[in-house]
């Protein structure tokens, strides 16, 4: 075993056995992932896209299996259908800057929507079956620390591959009542949401990764989601939520 192999399995180790000694109570509010990766799926949608709505609502069918830990679900909203009439308030720049770093890595000309990315790539296919199970190249697991405040040990299983990681928040039971652009009229319902998106940047073996979250609102209830991923594919190696 090389120098950097023994020393990687030592820092595993050792954030194993640190997690072990320092772990809190029990609390309600912890989460670890399964040996096989959970699906990630992605959309990319807006409220001033009138081919939107179908694709939130498919979207919104699958509460009941993110709920069962089955899917990591988010629904990132963009603001480049804005200038029609309409502002998505929802929308953050980043949403619309992830979408582009994923139309790259996909060897697409452009970004549209409402685009679905299932672990990554582009899935132009749903709805439809989420894939067969495949094992997981990571272990996730996260701990509330507080109002929140979240902790998140992962474990590759590859301690010499390159991998980054990233947060978000997501929010259910949000509605709005379109009065002007494409969707004049309409009044949709958004489960999903992403409020928060954060990235957690590169790094090579076992890591502990933070979130100060922003506030929970007792009428949007929430799920904070953790995505581990390949640097060089962007394949994510594991994903994991937890609903508090």
């Amino acid at each position: 075993m090389s120098i950097c192999s023994r020393f990687g399995l030592a820092l595993s180790l050792g954030l194993a056995a640190a997690a072990h000694a320092a772990a809190p109570a029990p609390s309600a509010c912890q989460a670890h992932s399964a040996i096989t990766l959970t699906p990630v799926i992605e959309l990319y949608t807006s409220e001033g896209c009138s081919s939107c709505p179908p694709a939130d609502k498919w979207v919104s069918s699958l509460k009941a299996a993110a709920a069962q830990g089955r899917v990591v679900v988010e629904a990132f909203h963009v603001g480049y259908w804005d200038y029609i009439g309409w502002v998505d308030r929802f929308a953050q720049p980043s949403h619309t800057a992830r979408q582009r770093e994923l139309a790259v890595s996909n060897h697409l000309a452009g970004i549209y929507t409402p685009q679905v990315l299932r672990n990554g790539k582009d899935w132009r296919g749903y709805p439809a079956a989420l894939g067969e199970a495949q094992a997981a190249r990571a272990s996730i697991e996260i701990r509330g620390q507080g109002p929140d405040a979240y902790e998140a040990i992962v474990m590759p299983t590859d301690t010499t591959m390159a991998w980054s990681a990233y947060w978000t928040v997501t929010e259910h039971d949000h509605y709005s009542r379109v009065k002007a652009g494409e969707n004049s009229g309409e009044f949709l319902k958004h489960d999903f949401v992403v409020r928060e998106y954060v990235a957690a940047g590169v790094r090579k073996g076992a890591a502990r990764l933070s979130l100060r979250a922003i506030a929970a609102d007792k009428d949007h209830p929430r799920q904070v989601n953790l995505v581990v991923f390949d640097v060089n594919d962007g394949r994510p190696l594991q994903a994991l939520s937890v609903g508090c």
